[in-house]
């Protein structure tokens, strides 16, 4: 019998001992939230700014170069259990712990649980824990003076702690170096024996029986026999557990199970698994589905189905974990299904996620991929991170079993690729950098604790090992020219299996951009450039334009046209993989989420919002597509059923006048791609600036230009626009009266709570469109129907709306 009692109360916070970086202002005995950390502490006590807002982060670095004390009294009560632990499920990270005076231990790996024993040390009455945390920073430091440096993409030294990489400063987040209690502590009284580990291995055998090996093991307080049983789905097992024996297995098989499917596939059916060790009693979820992976062609199979991975790039949500409810990951959730995603890869300078993070994936059916945090960089393979390593893995991958939505384990995050192409062999000058965990320790313990998933040593990664890690025609690919280099269309002169990282910039949605910087809003304003944390990265968004798109004027141009070209590049590069299926079968694009308001490669913005590339990807994510391009039309279709039906080809003049016109039928197998040339009669223009060619299939529709924008003959744009309060918040009535080239409506201007249900809609002369404005309180009706709310391309550059 088991007995937890959480230790969230009471606590305060103090520097750890007399330090020069402290401000003065800074008391002792500041009020502690557990969970949480010293960051968040500080700001809700008033003693620091928003590190968030303007360049706030670079006064806090002290934060992060100071060690804290964490303190608390609790009366206990004796009991008659036999033992009682302190349980720390989240340390950040080099901890010591002490309890009435005596010390428990240390910590230093932000990514594993602890249990100290504690009942020897526990009084009747108050008892004080403390829990000092030493600058993380320092340990990291002084790790890398005694091992030898290692290259990495950074200058922080986030390879020689086991600690979320990304707190340290990266391309897209701040430096924001935490402290503190950041998971759960409490403390567990237990007699007897206690459930110490439940790791169930699930999978469908011949005639559609679930099997569920229930690997248990014990913790003892007495060597007696034990009895241990096991329940899923009405079907029981039980034995008894020998003296002194701390192992064993329950198999159980379910005739006729539900499988659960990933989204768009089938449903996601999910079974409560309860075990019992005489009093103690555990619960777990777990969904019967059988996962292959192609390593070659890299083509992942679910209850042997192939799925074209949908796929989006997840950093953690907050560079503050402990503020992630599960509210705010069920609405990231719920905006990666409204795009059309179908996999989440929880990406390797992160965090191994909480629990509800993999709970929601079971339930809205996303597949994650979860890399072991290591990323960009070379690690030490001695101890003490060895034994670290294997202790975090060996934990989280006994965590992470019943959960039917993990599809891949990864051991790292472009690491390969740096050994082989970012100068390291050099400057490691022999000591080692990673390689004997990815292809050694992190696969032997997958292979013994969780069979039933594949494992790849990284990525990118190309099979066989010995290939560059790059090598388009096996394996797995990151595509970082484009952005970095060269223009998006470069996407289509590429030919990947699998592309598990390609991103394109965009800043943030204004709302988020004026409540993050209190200044100017300028492209090179000072604040503004402070949350933009890529090398040359607005030097980027605007040679990114290139031909595309027109030069901005001012900061609303700059803001449309920026957001709207990453969505365009994300788009063609979509668009150009998924046209590859069967070949090609999957896209992980950079990134779904931020950490912090920014501009950065996110669909969604650090304040939850979704920016222009978001409609893009649901769109290019949609389970059917229409893709026309360089005189061809690929028809995909990802869904169950056949897309049959009479495919409308128009080539229009830029008045709406239709110039000549093919009707082709389609009969588009499930999970499908055809291709084929566009008849010569609307392939080919008579004026490629003065032309355009609409292709419609059922409700699909896309419309393409022959030359890009900047090029073509646009009249100035000319529309009707109504604005009026509907049911459930405003609806905009947009009636064009010349081409409109990439609508958009960005209400965010006007009330930062409201959104809109659909962006970049091109309408050619008569059409019309209406957008949904939801969540904003007493909008001005008339702003929302004038620049720089709604705005399209070829709007006109004086007045900026008609009437």
């Amino acid at each position: 019998m088991t007995a937890y009692r959480p230790l969230h109360d009471g606590w305060t916070l103090a520097p750890g001992g007399v330090s020069a970086n402290v401000p003065d202002r800074v008391p002792d005995g500041v009020p502690a939230t557990v969970p949480g950390c010293v960051h968040t502490d500080l700001l809700v006590a008033g003693l620091i700014d928003d590190p968030y807002l303007d360049d706030n982060e670079n006064r806090l670095a002290w934060i992060g170069r100071t060690a804290w004390v964490y303190t608390t009294t609790f009366d206990w009560t004796p009991d008659e259990h036999q033992r009682t632990d302190l349980v720390c499920d989240g340390l950040d990270t080099v901890a010591t712990l002490t309890l009435n005076g005596v010390r428990l231990g240390g910590t230093a790996n932000q990514h594993r649980s602890y249990r100290f024993p504690v009942r020897h040390l526990l009084r009747a009455g108050a008892n004080t824990l403390t829990v000092r945390f030493d600058p993380a920073l320092a340990y990291a430091e002084a790790m890398r003076a005694a091992l030898g440096d290692r290259p990495g993409a950074y200058e922080a030294p986030y390879p020689f702690i086991r600690k979320m990489a990304c707190n340290f400063g990266w391309d897209w987040g701040p430096a924001l170096t935490t402290a503190g209690i950041w998971r759960p502590i409490g403390l567990e009284s237990w007699s007897g024996a206690r459930l110490a580990e439940i790791r169930p291995l699930v999978h469908v055998a011949d005639g559609g029986r679930g099997v569920v090996d229930v690997h248990v093991t014990v913790e003892r307080a007495t060597e007696e026999p034990l009895t241990l049983s096991a329940e899923v789905a009405g079907v029981s097992a039980d034995l008894r557990l020998a003296t002194g024996q701390r192992r064993a297995v329950l198999s159980m098989s379910v005739p006729d199970v539900r499988l659960w499917w990933p989204r768009g596939y089938g449903p996601q059916h999910l079974y409560d698994l309860t075990v019992r060790l005489g009093d103690d009693t555990a619960h777990r979820r777990v969904g019967f589905r059988t996962i292959g992976l192609e390593h070659e062609a890299f083509k992942l199979t679910v209850n042997g189905v192939p799925v074209f991975v949908r796929g989006a790039n997840w950093i953690p949500d907050d560079c503050f974990p402990s503020r992630i409810t599960r509210d705010r990951l069920a609405t990231r959730f719920a905006q990666a299904a409204g795009a059309g995603v179908n996999l989440l890869r929880v990406w390797g300078g992160g965090l191994y996620e909480s629990d509800d993070f993999y709970d929601l994936a079971d339930e809205f059916g996303l597949l994650v991929w979860q890399d072991f945090p290591f990323a960009c960089a070379a690690y030490p393979e001695e101890e003490p991170f060895r034994s670290e390593v294997t202790a975090e893995a060996r934990e989280n991958v006994t965590r992470l079993t019943p959960h039917p939505s993990l599809a891949v384990w990864c051991g790292n995050n472009e690491n390969l690729e740096g050994h082989a192409d970012w100068d390291w062999q050099d400057r490691l000058h022999g000591r080692s950098w990673g390689a004997g965990f990815y292809h050694d320790l992190l696969a032997a313990i997958v292979a013994e604790l969780d069979p039933t998933r594949p494992y790849l040593p990284g990525s990118p990664f190309s099979d066989p090992p010995d290939l560059h890690p790059q090598t388009p025609a096996t394996g797995t690919v990151h595509l970082w020219n484009v952005w970095n280099r060269e223009d998006y269309t470069r996407y289509a002169a590429v030919t990947p299996r699998f592309v598990a990282e390609f991103g394109f910039q965009g800043p943030a949605a204004y709302a988020t951009m004026r409540r993050a910087i209190s200044g100017e809003l300028a492209a090179d304003a000072p604040l503004v450039l402070h949350h933009q944390k890529a090398e040359d990265g607005n030097d980027k968004l605007l040679r990114g334009l290139g031909a595309h798109l027109p030069r901005p004027a001012t900061f609303d141009d700059w803001h449309y046209l920026t957001q709207l070209n990453q969505a365009r590049a994300m788009a063609f590069g979509i668009e150009r993989f998924r046209s590859l299926a069967p070949y090609c079968m999957g896209t992980i694009m950079w990134q779904l989420n931020d950490c912090w308001p920014v501009t950065s490669w996110s669909a969604v913005d650090g304040d939850g919002r979704r920016k222009p590339l978001w409609y893009a990807l649901r769109r290019a994510y949609a389970d059917r597509l229409l893709v026309v391009r360089d005189g061809a039309v690929f028809v995909v279709n990802d869904a169950d059923a056949p897309w049959r039906g009479d495919l409308l080809l128009v080539r229009h003049g830029l008045g709406g006048e239709p110039l000549a016109k093919e009707i082709v039928p389609i009969r588009a197998a499930p999970r499908s791609v055809s291709g084929f040339d566009l008849p010569a009669g609307v392939g080919v223009p008579d004026d490629p600036r003065r032309e355009l060619v609409v292709a419609q299939l059922g409700d699909r529709r896309t419309v393409s230009f022959f030359a890009e924008d900047t090029e073509v003959a646009f009249p100035e744009a000319a529309w009707e626009a109504r604005a009026e309060r509907g049911d459930s918040g405003y609806l905009v009535t947009v009636t064009a009266r010349t081409l409109l080239r990439e609508l958009a409506l960005f209400p965010d201007r006007l009330d930062p709570a409201a959104s809109v249900d659909d962006l970049l809609v091109t309408l050619l002369p008569g059409e019309t469109a209406t957008f949904r404005v939801t969540g904003g309180a007493d909008l001005d009706i008339e702003a929302l129907t004038r620049h720089p709310v709604l705005r399209c391309v070829n709007e006109p550059r004086q007045g900026r709306s008609t009437e």
